[in-house]
């Protein structure tokens, strides 16, 4: 499982590495930039956990890695960061490029079973299992025994869902402005109705952290999750966290923070980064 590094860039007194790989699971070369902060690049003998950040529609590993933030207080904290792209590119699959909300950056981190999306469309089973190995096999700084996720919108969702289909895997969870019932908004409709039709619905809510929530029986749950009051997405009813607030009751804590006058961009997420990386820190490092 090689990786290729194109890119060293120092960042935050650590490296950050911009990087490809071949992955089976997607049937395409996949780009992901990774975070190793100084702890790591100082002393290659110590390893240090890691904290999966998934991004938005329309997002590339850049994204989060320029605008997000998040090596500032990882730096700090001795926690790498995976930045992974958010669905596969150039298959060729007619209609992908078509739109911002499905198909080339809108994976929606689910396994596609609908053709021809199934062909490549793999992104649950990517982030899962195919670039954590590769990258525990290929960074030997990096504990695969201590990881965390979070995310943003439906980067937010991933994360959630991830989370939620795998107790004991992830440490810990956290999201930005998450898409927090797909089921029930546009996006979600439309991207669980193109990978796994209209009539599956049973596949819907296994992807839908509202509908994953109410089944969860593992510890009390401790998820932070921060939403602008200024975000139109919200007020379009694309996100709808208190859908998974009140799903949530009785399962530990579940608590939006409603942060006065912020929108969906990276200034959010930026604004409340080292919030959030050490939420992560709590439980990488405990």
């Amino acid at each position: 499982m090689a990786v290729t590094t194109k890119a060293n860039i120092a960042s935050f007194g650590g490296k950050l590495l911009k990087c490809t790989h071949n992955a089976s699971t997607t049937n395409c070369e996949m780009a992901f930039n990774l975070y190793l902060p100084p702890q790591a690049t100082v002393n290659p003998l110590r390893k240090v956990p890691l904290l999966i950040y998934l991004a938005g529609l329309t997002c590339t590993p850049d994204n989060g890695t320029e605008k997000g933030f998040f090596q500032h207080a990882a730096s700090q904290k001795g926690i790498a960061v995976l930045y992974p792209d958010t669905s596969p590119r150039g298959l060729n699959i007619p209609g992908e490029d078509d739109a911002y909300d499905f198909g080339t950056g809108a994976g929606f981190y689910v396994d596609a079973t609908r053709e021809p999306w199934s062909k490549g469309y793999k992104m649950y089973s990517y982030i899962a299992a195919e670039l954590p190995q590769a990258v525990f096999s290929n960074f030997d700084q990096v504990d695969g025994s201590r990881v965390g996720i979070f995310g943003h919108s439906m980067g937010g969702h991933g994360a959630l869902t991830l989370f939620l289909k795998n107790p004991g895997k992830y440490r810990c969870v956290s999201a930005f402005a998450p898409i927090a019932n797909p089921s029930n908004c546009d996006w979600g409709r439309k991207a669980f109705g193109g990978y796994f039709g209209e009539d599956d619905k049973a596949r819907w809510s296994e992807h839908d952290a509202t509908e994953l929530v109410k089944k969860w029986e593992g510890e009390p749950l401790d998820v932070l999750i921060d939403v602008g009051t200024s975000d139109n997405f919200y007020k379009q009813g694309q996100l709808l966290p208190e859908k998974l607030e009140e799903a949530a009751q009785g399962k530990g804590k579940v608590k939006v923070r409603w942060q006065e006058g912020y929108d969906h961009s990276y200034f959010t997420m930026a604004s409340f980064a080292d919030d959030h990386v050490n939420h992560a820190a709590r439980y990488l490092l405990g």
